[in-house]
């Protein structure tokens, strides 16, 4: 039997979900839960360290990422359902210092 692979969305609002499972791969399912005991399988893309995001659902260019309940951050490009969420498409709200004038 294959071991399942979950996502973890923490908060009603949150847009993104926690992998804890390693070896994710794009291609691969994974279940999204969330504390409601809510479950849905998602197709993953990209390849996704532990610990890291996926998109619950599509997230347009500029549009608020919010984790725990708390907008982490603003998506610099559109991402799909299932997409791996990080640096390459997620400009960081908190300690910008760079953006400071």
């Amino acid at each position: 039997m294959e071991e399942l692979k979950i996502a973890l969305k923490v908060n009603d609002l949150d847009n993104v979900a926690t992998i804890f499972a390693n070896g994710i791969t794009d291609g691969m399912d994974v279940e999204i839960r969330d504390k409601k005991g809510n479950k849905e399988e998602v197709k993953v893309i990209g390849d996704v360290p532990y610990g890291h995001k996926i998109a619950v659902k599509a997230i347009s260019k500029g549009e608020q990422i919010t984790k725990y309940g708390e907008e982490i951050g603003i998506a610099t490009h559109d991402i799909k359902r299932g997409e791996y969420v990080h640096v390459h498409n997620l400009d960081s709200m908190r300690g910008r210092g760079d953006l400071e004038k």
